[in-house]
């Protein structure tokens, strides 16, 4: 299956209290790594953020960047917001999206998805896992032809992949570890990422 990947890299990282895309995780910058994990399930990777120059070194070959922007003022930065603008660009019809701060993701648990998704009915938008806050959204499969949908919620104020997704079918992926979700968000996530 051809598929396409998106990574997310415009967070501001204010609760980290430094650059989470460029903490080295045994010794690799954590948006590289994420990239390198995409690059082995995906044909192009596209990481949207709005600071390309600060990341121009760490791009692994089949990585591009896409320049993320506010759509307007009153539609800052954000997840959803730099989704749908990586989205307009994926010509495949499943993406893979990724948060760039998983330092325990595992390229065996995403081939396992990707294999299953041959399997996901025809009117869900995305394949996911659901854990008991709902949908993890930054980690999972999306339709390419779910832009339109995303755009219309943007547009009516809409800012959470969570009220999105409740207005779709989503399928469920299983996850054998709940480890590979652990993202570092703070100082003291970082103790437990090199575990």
């Amino acid at each position: 299956m051809t598929l396409s990947a998106i990574v997310l890299a415009g967070g501001m990282s204010s609760r980290m209290g430094q650059d989470k895309a460029l903490i080295p995780i045994q010794g690799v910058p954590l948006l590289q790594l994420v990239c390198q994990i995409a690059e082995s399930c995906a044909d192009t990777v596209y990481v949207v953020t709005p600071w390309q120059e600060r990341y121009q070194h760490l791009l692994p070959p089949k990585s591009k960047f896409i320049q993320e922007v506010p759509l307007s003022e009153s539609l800052p930065h954000g997840p959803l917001v730099g989704f749908a603008q990586g989205l307009v660009q994926v010509q495949t019809p499943w993406v893979l999206l990724l948060a760039c701060d998983l330092p325990k993701l595992q390229v065996e648990v995403l081939q396992v998805w990707v294999a299953e998704l041959k399997n996901v009915e025809e009117d869900a938008i995305a394949a996911l896992v659901c854990h008991a806050k709902g949908w993890e959204p930054l980690c999972g499969f999306y339709r390419a032809g779910c832009l339109p949908s995303l755009m219309e919620y943007i547009n009516e104020g809409g800012r959470s992949f969570q009220g999105w997704l409740k207005q779709h079918h989503v399928f469920t992926l299983s996850l054998p570890n709940s480890e590979m979700l652990f993202n570092c968000n703070t100082p003291q996530d970082l103790d437990f990422s090199d575990q």
